[in-house]
């Protein structure tokens, strides 16, 4: 079986995607001592290199990558070594032109950028195989390969082509699911709008169209294309695992970012040995260590609460948003802590050496332009040794206090077109609930919908608008059997097939809530509802609203004003031993912190009102030791309570009691026992 760690790597990961291709030899040398001066114990190589390793069809040249895999070795730094099928080179589209991707209203795209690819290509197929076969074949067994890294972050930026090759694909699948076309009409409800199908060969991909398709084919179209990346990714493992036994091999993901969404990352972590992800902070506004926080977390439940790694982030600013700013002092040891802290065995970024030439020549790197005489620099060779005092860690797992639903296909669906209105966005749901679990210091596991539920106290419901008729009876068992369950409007709406569920709203959750919905009542913007309570504040709403009539559950805020004016705003429902919220309007942030304070009592969480704002602390525990993370993201020194004492690991003193932090920092405790 393979390992699910690197091979050979006995600290924390440290260091960045190497591409000394794009350089001369000559600094080589000089990168692999620069790389010892910041202690980095692992890179990634080779993973848009198709070009040089095989210049012609069938002519190979691995004589560039045999001199730097020797000399990262002979300098005791572990290779990620990739197999670069994300970047076909010119030659092969020049031959098989239908290898690049068609887009839903007819256009192929053309060569000149990344990822540009067709997944079901069966050219692309057998040249992805040959390059992999040839790679394992010279470098399976090289001691200085740590792991195996397949392509490159799957679906960005393509994920889906629209193309006839993909269509007799889509026709295959579709088979395979279905067993044939009358159980696809069933499924996609054909009878609407004159749709049906008499054969499977009368079905195309749901490419433009005069209006709005049918929905329940466009879903499916997004699962054929995640499965058929997930296809060929399972193509190139397997070749590895065979010829490469025992190395574990893995593929970047992007888990939380809202630019690779059309990734099943449950279905994904299956697959791979080691869980990878790849972050980078979105600049819109917003607290951007939030979301590193959510990104974390959500790679290590997609992990199974397993170790994972950390294998992209940046120094300091990227390239590819509108605007991107540098990274204060200080900010890329926290980024890095903040992963660790949540489980990742290291911090790797994109990447080494920044680049001269192409597009992400101003994306930040390591080494910057301006070389070792940066703060960056000096900023990296600091965490380099932060990162090796905390070799300790490794192996442990981040504990968590709740659980979140989340589940790709629920975002897909919710995606499509003609919802009641645009302005209701699932993932900001998802992103605020989190937020408000985030400001109550509690650390959040993600979960499947149909997953075990049982160790959590309290699990959110952002908004699953798709939820199987499965799901809907595990959380009622988990409610039943004593859980706390809080669901957001607009969840257990359609089963699989985006097929509203028979009887009333919210069809997979109506009895575990004790209530139906009869209509929704969507708000225009800039619209907003007061929702009172007899015992509460006043909250605000906005977006959304509903005709909410309790069966069985009691009202705890009801709506002041607006159409619903008189409703239930918000409901609660004891259900067997346990007790289920359901929030039918969009709620602030003070209204969100609320409910779930009121929720939390329920669950019977600790309120830690103790612990600053914006200060994280998260615990790791594991063979070697309890390990207490605290990251300080605020300007001044934050206090912090410890259960126990212990040993500082990044400055070697004994603590107890509380904790000093200085602003802006990072401190973690060792626990004694």
């Amino acid at each position: 079986m393979p390992e699910t760690t690197p091979r050979g790597l006995s600290r924390l990961a440290f260091g960045g995607d190497y591409n000394p291709e794009q350089w001369p030899e000559s600094v080589w040398d000089e990168d692999v001592r620069l790389m010892r001066e910041a202690g980095v114990t692992m890179v990634s190589v080779g993973i848009f290199s198709w070009a040089l390793l095989e210049p012609e069809p069938g002519a190979y040249d691995f004589g560039w990558l045999d001199r730097v895999m020797d000399l990262l070795h002979d300098n005791g730094i572990r290779v990620d070594l990739g197999t670069p099928t994300v970047a076909p080179p010119k030659w092969f589209y020049r031959a098989h032109p239908d290898a690049l991707p068609v887009t839903a209203d007819g256009t192929r795209l053309a060569f000149g950028s990344r990822g540009a690819i067709c997944h079901s290509n069966s050219a692309y197929r057998a040249a992805a195989a040959g390059i992999t076969i040839r790679l394992a074949e010279r470098y399976g067994d090289h001691p200085g390969l740590a792991m195996w890294h397949v392509h490159n972050e799957y679906g960005v930026p393509v994920s889906a082509c629209w193309c006839d090759s993909c269509a007799a694909h889509f026709r295959r699948w579709l088979e395979t699911r279905y067993g044939g076309v009358d159980g696809v009409n069933e499924a996609w409800g054909t009878a609407f709008w004159g749709q049906h199908y008499t054969s499977l060969e009368q079905i195309d991909p749901p490419r433009t169209a005069a209006t709005v398709g049918n929905p329940g084919q466009a879903l499916d179209y997004k699962r054929f294309a995640d499965a058929t990346m997930r296809e060929n990714f399972c193509a190139e493992r397997d070749i590895l695992h065979r010829l490469s036994p025992g190395v574990p091999v893995t593929t970047n993901f992007m888990t939380a970012l809202s630019q690779c969404d059309s990734v099943d990352y449950w279905a994904w972590g299956r697959e791979v040995d080691i869980v990878t992800n790849d972050h980078y902070l979105i600049t819109d506004g917003r607290r951007t260590h939030v979301n590193l926080a959510m990104a974390a977390d959500l790679t290590r439940s997609v992990a199974g609460g397993d170790p994972w790694i950390l294998l992209e982030h940046s120094t300091s600013g990227v390239n590819w948003q509108s605007r991107n700013p540098a990274k204060a002092p200080g900010q890329m040891a926290r980024n890095s802590l903040a992963h660790v802290a949540r489980g990742s065995e290291g911090a790797m970024f994109f990447q080494w050496r920044q680049s001269r030439r192409g597009a992400e020549k101003f994306h930040s790197a390591m080494v910057p332009h301006g070389g070792t005489d940066t703060r960056v620099w000096r900023e990296v060779v600091e965490l380099g040794a932060t990162l090796d005092s905390l070799s300790t860690v490794r192996g442990t797992r981040t504990q968590a206090d709740v659980a979140v639903l989340w589940d790709w296909h629920s975002w897909w669906a919710q995606s499509l077109d003609w919802r009641p209105s645009v302005d209701h966005d699932a993932r900001e749901r998802a992103d605020a609930f989190y937020e408000a679990l985030y400001d109550r210091h509690l650390t959040v596991d993600f979960a499947h919908p149909e997953a075990d539920l049982s160790a959590y106290p309290l699990v959110v419901v952002p908004a699953s608008y798709l939820m199987t008729q499965e799901a809907g009876r595990n959380l009622a068992r988990y409610v039943e059997n004593g859980g706390t369950l809080v669901v957001s409007y607009f969840s257990g709406i359609v089963d699989e097939h985006d097929a509203v569920h028979e009887g009333a709203c919210p069809g997979a959750l109506r009895d575990v809530l004790g209530l139906t919905v009869e209509e929704f009542s969507p708000l225009l913007p800039g619209q907003q509802v007061r929702v009172t309570g007899p015992d509460g504040p006043e909250l605000t709403g906005d977006v959304w609203s509903e005709f909410v009539v309790p069966r069985g559950a009691e009202t705890v805020w009801t709506y002041a004003d607006g159409l619903a004016a008189g409703h239930p705003a918000v409901t609660r429902h004891r259900h067997g031993r346990g007790t289920a919220w359901y929030v039918s309007t969009r709620l602030t942030a003070r209204g969100l912190d609320a409910l779930l304070g009121r929720a939390a009592e329920d669950a019977g969480l600790p309120s830690r009102a103790d612990l600053p704002h914006d200060v994280e602390v998260v615990r790791r525990e594991g063979a070697s030791g309890s390990f207490v993370f605290v990251v300080n993201h605020t300007a001044t020194e934050a206090k912090v309570p410890l259960d126990g004492a212990g040993t500082e690991l990044l400055t070697g003193e004994r603590t107890a009691g509380r904790l000093a932090v200085p602003a802006g920092a990072v401190r973690v405790v060792h626990l004694d026992g």
